[in-house]
């Protein structure tokens, strides 16, 4: 039940509450012999602990979240500057302290072992190994969510993060804000994905309507510059040396000003995160709303696009390196577009999500129209009851069998398009309407995931559970999690009739190259 009152919140109510949060929140390096109760003993004496968890990252890490922002401040009077004896400090005052026993011997003594949470998903073999316990495939995809997807806790960190950083930006621009856009916050986030933040001052937008009363125009003087993009760049470049010159724990800073949207990219050490920061990128974050408002209005459009997600990793469809392969993005994309699809459908297209807004809903940005609702409630719930291993197959099948030669993929309006260019993958850009997220992938990838498709699809009509468990091996989506092509590349080879044979021989290598280095690398992120 909690966790369905947790849904029903709007995507605004949601951002808005955990940044709250994270603005009540510490993180502390705690002594390696720990005692937890006197730690929260002494941190009580500041004010009361909403909530705390422990986790390892190179040693053991509390987060604290207090119920009132005084106690932060209460505690950082307390806190003392580094002794400065072998290197020079920068004195930065941020909430990120390290706590050390006064008496290590004495204190040790007292040490109890604290719980860890896991910030990071079991590897694709311990993951396999479990799937094969499962009673059947809805039951396997049921467990793969749950191994894969954010934690409250690891939710709670990524916040955290961008609370961070914003109190740098609010040194330049006190009004500013740092939000998480992406899947940190889409629904659709894995263990271990990077943290895409973005820089926002349009609360100082909002102030200003309220200046309309009196004789007077007023405004301030501000610095004019030609374009906006200019000062995207330098706004940027200032707040990137800044983290790199005096943010603890932000290494590795790049600032990657000349991209399409240009975005400074750290480590923070402290939480674990690979960041990207970029300025405010609206379009972007309807995106995550428009993912949030799918993956909350049926738990199928989740537990599938994690199964998905994770088969394509594996198989080297997708990769954290930018390239000629499809992305997380476009394939989220082509699942959606497939659940509108269905008989009855089980997501609504976007046309039908803008019918239902209202005025408050009405978002422009750029000459597009963005507008969608917001409110779930709105929102009729499916009729449809096809269960999660029907789902699968069904994908597999579909996207299988797709005319890519001919047709573009159209989430507004929930149906195959007449490609509007010759791009291999052709899916429309949910907002900016003239825009193909997908123009990246070239033909030997989108025939690669064809074919990939076909076999899997083949896979699970053709097999033998029972014969499968008696032989020990991977059945159902486990099957789908063990790199192709070994033991059955002559069997592909003739269902891949009707492909180009450069392709199919293209394909088969990169089969063979992938054998050894998809489990590698479907271990990462």
């Amino acid at each position: 039940d909690a966790e369905v009152n947790i849904r029903k919140k709007t995507f605004t109510e949601v951002q808005t509450e955990r940044l709250e949060q994270a603005e009540r929140t510490v993180l502390i390096k705690c002594p390696p012999k720990l005692n937890e109760k006197k730690l929260l003993q002494y941190l009580s004496s500041h004010g009361n602990i909403n909530s705390h968890f422990f986790f390892e990252n190179r040693g053991v890490h509390a987060l604290i979240e207090f119920s009132e922002k005084d106690s932060v401040a209460s505690l950082q009077d307390a806190i003392g500057i580094p002794n400065a004896a072998e290197h020079h400090v920068v004195p930065f005052k941020s909430r990120l302290f390290t706590f050390t026993l006064k008496n290590p011997v004495t204190q040790a003594a007292e040490e109890t072992p604290v719980h860890l949470s896991p910030q990071s998903h079991i590897p694709v073999k311990e993951l396999i190994q479990k799937l094969c316990h499962a009673d059947d495939i809805s039951s396997q995809m049921c467990i793969l969510l749950n191994e894969y997807q954010l934690t409250e806790e690891n939710i709670k960190l990524r916040f955290l993060a961008c609370s961070l950083v914003r109190d740098f930006a609010r040194a330049y621009f006190p009004d500013s804000t740092v939000k998480p856009f992406g899947s940190s916050v889409n629904t659709f986030g894995k263990l271990g994905c990077d943290v895409d933040m973005f820089l926002d001052f349009h609360d100082m937008q909002k102030h200003a309507t309220k200046m309309k009363k009196g004789p007077f125009e007023m405004e301030y003087q501000m610095k004019r510059l030609p374009s906006e993009r200019l000062a995207t760049q330098k706004i940027l470049s200032v707040i990137g040396d800044c983290l790199d010159n005096f943010g603890p724990g932000c290494v590795s800073v790049q600032k990657i000003l000349n991209a399409r949207c240009p975005l400074v990219k750290f480590s923070h050490q402290p939480t674990g995160f690979q960041c990207d920061l970029s300025v405010s990128n609206s379009i972007a974050v309807r995106s995550s709303e428009l993912l949030y408002i799918y993956g909350c209005l049926d738990s199928r459009v989740r537990a599938l696009v994690f199964s998905v997600r994770c088969w394509a990793r594996v198989h080297g469809l997708t990769n954290s390196v930018p390239g000629a392969w499809i992305t997380n993005f476009s394939l989220t994309m082509m699942i959606m577009f497939f659940l509108q699809k269905r008989s009855p459908p089980i997501i609504p297209t976007l046309d039908q999500l803008k019918e239902l807004s209202d005025e408050k809903d009405k978002h422009v940005i750029g000459g597009y129209d963005c507008s969608f609702v917001s409110d779930l409630s709105k929102i009729k719930p499916t009729k449809n009851t096809e269960t999660l291993d029907v789902l699968l197959g069904d994908f597999f099948e579909y996207f299988g069998n797709f005319d890519f030669r001919k047709n573009s993929i159209n989430l507004r309006k929930g149906k195959e398009v007449n490609k509007p260019e010759s791009s291999p993958l052709y899916i429309w850009n949910p907002f900016e309407q003239d825009l193909n997220i997908s123009k990246n992938v070239n033909q030997p990838q989108l025939e690669k995931f064809v074919a990939m498709c076909r076999e899997s699809a083949w896979i699970l009509q053709k097999e033998d559970k029972t014969q499968r468990m008696i032989n020990k091996e991977p059945w159902g989506l486990a099957a789908l999690l063990v790199p192709f092509g070994k033991s059955n590349s002559s069997k592909m080879k003739s269902r891949m009739k009707g492909m180009g044979s450069e392709t199919i021989r293209s394909l088969l290598d990169s089969l063979k190259l992938n054998n050894a280095n998809s489990l590698q690398k479907a271990v990462g992120k």
